[in-house]
């Protein structure tokens, strides 16, 4: 694909800047205050994550400018945040947690509970886009006896409840509309956000804790994955926090001046059905679908050597994983024969929903293609994000449609039948609800792994990949995360030298 005319001019121009600037080494005071330039093809939709921000503003903000009461590590371990203590009662259904003493907002105003509780509150709101919402019905009160005490009472055990919590961000009660503003507890605040361009970040001198090690992070937005590379190729950005095909490593490998880090993924690329619609309310139809797939020869056409196949929603660094991928084998005849048995021996017609933005369309192409020999025709409709966000995920006004799914441990939305994909199985709801009120690990995923078995054998969804995660960096840069972990991407660490 070539790079707009508009986007290679820009391109041209920062790298004749570039050619003229100094190339002495920068002195320890120099890298501290240095911009570092983030490339992403996620640009936030807002700044809220309780109203449909997205996969960007949780990348940008996530950690950066706001945070939890606890954190999710890069390699995905629950640590304390903003939170200096907890005790859980012998029953599991009070926490009452303790904040530290020395937070404030970026506006000033001290941390207290009441700003847990209204945080906490805004996630759980009737009108939340959160899609962590309904985690959190477990909370039945939330009392705040003192500005540095914030109690927690559940109506059920949930053995999840501190990793939900790491979700949650902690804004200023008293702060207006956040979509386009913020108010946090972080180590960056918010200078200026062009949208359709750039957001950028500005160290805050007041953090409480260790602060940030460079001057600034400028997240630098694309539309497409070559004109990222070309700009990462000409200096106009330092690191892309995801690769989108193994054609864009050549031109970075076996040259110095890059670094590649792969790291451990949980994005899947998923063909998700509406269950609710005929003909996918029918588990032989999807099973059928998914059996028409062959999906070792999509990853390899999209990913080469990268990337892993997945049979069910579970990614192998989720501790209830198992390997899945022959439960709904690649097999034409399969298909055909369960199409037969459904009722469709000619097959069928439906319109599939696919982001514009890479590597959907390059999947909705090898989907209409490969559905089309057991006879099933694929209309494929371009949507923007925006339009993804209101279509599928709100108004559940969709056939089928292709999405990646960011976040570890994410299987538990099965068991929810209101979730955008309608899956509505009373005995998945039912292990779901007995492993969040699990006493132990060990309970809690025993019944996760059946979970993914049953999911599995009804075709709930068509898991097509896991993604690879690949960073690539300028060779001066160091400090930055490679997991990806629910596409957060802290920067606070990035160094340039």
């Amino acid at each position: 694909m070539r790079t707009p005319i508009a986007l290679a001019a820009t391109i041209v121009a920062s790298a004749l800047v570039l050619a003229g600037c100094s190339s002495s080494t920068p002195s320890a005071e120099d890298a501290a205050d240095a911009s570092i330039y983030i490339g992403s093809l996620y640009e936030p939709q807002n700044l809220s994550n309780t109203q449909g921000g997205g996969q960007g503003v949780t990348e940008a903000f996530n950690g950066n400018v706001y945070e939890g009461l606890y954190k999710l590590t890069d390699d995905g371990e629950v640590e304390p945040l903003l939170a200096a203590s907890e005790e859980i009662s012998e029953d599991g259904l009070t926490y009452t947690i303790t904040l530290r003493d020395d937070v404030s907002f970026h506006s000033g105003k001290q941390l207290t509970s009441a700003d847990v509780k209204a945080s906490v509150e805004a996630v759980t709101a009737e009108d939340s886009k959160s899609a962590r919402k309904s985690a959190f019905s477990v909370i039945a009160g939330i009392e705040t006896p003192d500005d540095s005490t914030v109690v927690f009472t559940l109506s059920q055990r949930s053995i999840s409840f501190l990793y939900n919590l790491a979700y949650i961000w902690i804004v200023n009660a008293d702060a207006e509309d956040l979509t386009t503003a913020e108010d946090g507890t972080g180590p960056y605040t918010l200078d200026e956000w062009k949208q359709g361009s750039t957001l950028t970040l500005t160290r805050w001198d007041d953090y409480w804790g260790e602060q940030a090690a460079n001057g600034e992070v400028v997240f630098t937005y694309f539309t497409d994955a070559t004109a990222q590379n070309n700009a990462l190729l000409t200096g106009e950005i330092d690191v892309i926090t995801s690769i989108q095909s193994p054609d864009a490593l050549e031109q970075f490998q076996s040259n110095d001046d890059y670094t590649i880090s792969e790291g451990t993924s949980t994005t899947k690329e998923l063909l998700a059905f509406n269950d609710r619609v005929a003909p996918f309310d029918d588990a032989l139809v999807r099973k059928a679908v998914y059996s028409a797939v062959d999906t070792e020869k999509l990853l390899t056409s999209v990913w080469g050597d990268y990337g892993t196949l997945i049979g069910s929603m579970v990614p192998p660094t989720d501790p209830w994983y198992e390997d899945l991928t022959d439960v709904n084998p690649y097999d034409v005849d399969l298909a055909k024969q369960q199409l037969a048995e459904a009722g469709y021996p000619d097959g069928f017609e439906f319109t599939l929903d696919t982001p514009s933005y890479d590597p959907h369309p390059v999947v909705a192409e090898f989907l209409q293609s490969q559905l089309a020999e057991v006879g099933i025709t694929v209309n494929i409709n371009t949507i923007s994000a925006d339009e993804w966000y209101t279509k599928v995920f709100q108004d559940r006004d969709f056939e089928a449609t292709l999405q990646e799914h960011v976040n570890d441990r994410d299987v538990v939305w099965y068991g929810n039948p209101d979730f955008y994909w309608g899956y509505d199985d009373a005995q998945v709801q039912q292990w779901v609800a007995e492993a969040e009120q699990a006493a132990t690990t060990d309970e809690q995923t025993a019944l996760l792994k059946q979970v993914n078995e049953k999911i599995a054998a009804d075709a709930a969804s068509v898991w097509l990949y896991l993604y690879p995660q690949i960073v690539v960096a300028s060779s001066d840069l160091s400090g930055y995360p490679v997991n990806g972990l629910n596409s957060q991407f802290f920067a606070y660490d990035i160094v340039k030298s």
